[in-house]
């Protein structure tokens, strides 16, 4: 039958209404929702984004975790995708690795209402996050632990923060607390925090501080141990909860490593883009997805689309990159239980963190 009305040019094809199934599988709904629209539509790109990202083998994934994100439960989904192997370089904040150590270590947060009394909790020793509380004396006990290891560390020389982090992990794994650090020290994983002393573990500083101790953490070191690993990869992908620091640190390996290599060209790395007026070269990440509640308008880093890194030369032109403006509560269960669903097995690890000197397992 010839059509009536004949679908308009410049269109990617026809909306799909969502039709509701008994049973069905969150992959399969979140595939279905690709063919709807607004930020379901990017719910279900993002998904599909990332099973392609984690399914290639030439691909190194990046994660940038931001937010309070810890405290609000998705801590153990973010452990969950270091155990499978699909997050092979991870850059958080100092509150996403150290505020996990408290459930890590057998305490709790507690739900309570976002319009809760704050004096009265305060009185109680309750600090809020929004809907989420948690015990002051749990906090103060997980910044103690981490002042321990400082303690018992050699801080005679300096260390980068993942030389920092990987010890803790080790540390803590000894002492059956199987927090993110740990996990990831096992896979592993090379964890770089280059805002570390904004967190607990600036105020475990200042705790070993106070006995004589001076931890010292090099942020140079860490920067150029980050970039080192741009000749150890072929292609990139990059899994963006939030923004902050660790999306901007992460989306500069795609433009300035570069300039740590003699002729500002990586070596083992043929794929490079160039510009005018400039003797640098370029390696944009081949896939992009961000969950984000920040927008663009406002100028910052966090809210910065995609589009816009290409005039960066952060991302391809061309490239599989997804936008979701979701609160990453809501977005990282979704995609990670529809990628457990996806993924008939584990992905092979990278483990760069072998790379370095310290970096193997012991």
């Amino acid at each position: 039958m010839k059509k009536l009305v004949e679908e308009p040019q410049l269109v990617e094809g026809t909306v799909k209404a969502v039709e509701v199934k008994k049973d069905r599988r969150i992959s399969d709904l979140l595939l279905a929702m690709k063919e709807t629209g607004f930020q379901g539509r990017k719910l279900g790109e993002a998904c599909e984004t990332i099973f392609e990202m984690i399914s290639s083998p030439d691909v190194t994934v990046m994660l940038g975790y931001a937010g309070a994100l810890s405290v609000a439960g998705q801590w153990k989904v973010v452990a969950w995708l270091l155990e499978q192997g699909y997050i092979d370089i991870l850059v958080p904040t100092g509150a996403n690795i150290s505020e996990d150590i408290i459930e890590a270590m057998g305490r709790s947060y507690y739900l309570c209402s976002h319009l809760a009394d704050d004096e009265a909790l305060f009185r109680q020793g309750i600090n809020r996050y929004y809907d989420v509380a948690g015990r002051e004396d749990d906090y103060v006990e997980m910044t103690e632990l981490i002042a321990t290891f400082i303690e018992t560390s050699d801080t005679s020389v300096s260390c980068s923060s993942r030389e920092f982090l990987r010890s803790l992990g080790l540390w803590l794994g000894k002492r059956g607390i199987r927090s993110l650090l740990t996990i990831a020290a096992e896979q592993d994983v090379p964890v770089f925090c280059p805002a570390v002393a904004d967190s607990p573990f600036g105020d475990g500083a200042l705790l070993a501080k106070s006995k004589g101790i001076a931890l010292q953490i090099d942020a140079m070191k860490d920067y150029c141990e980050f970039m080192s690993l741009a000749d150890r990869v072929d292609e990139t992908g990059v899994i963006y909860l939030g923004g902050g620091v660790p999306k901007d640190f992460i989306q500069l390996f795609a433009a300035t490593a570069n300039l740590l290599f003699p002729g500002r060209v990586i070596p083992n790395r043929k794929k490079y883009m160039g510009r005018a007026n400039t003797d640098e070269t370029y390696y944009p990440h081949k896939y992009a997805v961000q969950i984000t509640t920040d927008s663009p308008q406002w100028g910052g880093l966090s809210g910065c689309t995609f589009d816009e890194a290409v005039s960066w030369g952060k991302e391809k032109h061309d490239g599989r990159y997804v936008q979701c403006y979701c609160d990453a509560t809501i977005a990282l269960p979704l995609i990670s239980h529809a990628l457990a669903e996806l993924m008939v097995e584990k992905r092979p690890p990278r483990r760069l963190g072998r790379l370095f000197p310290n970096g193997g397992k012991g």
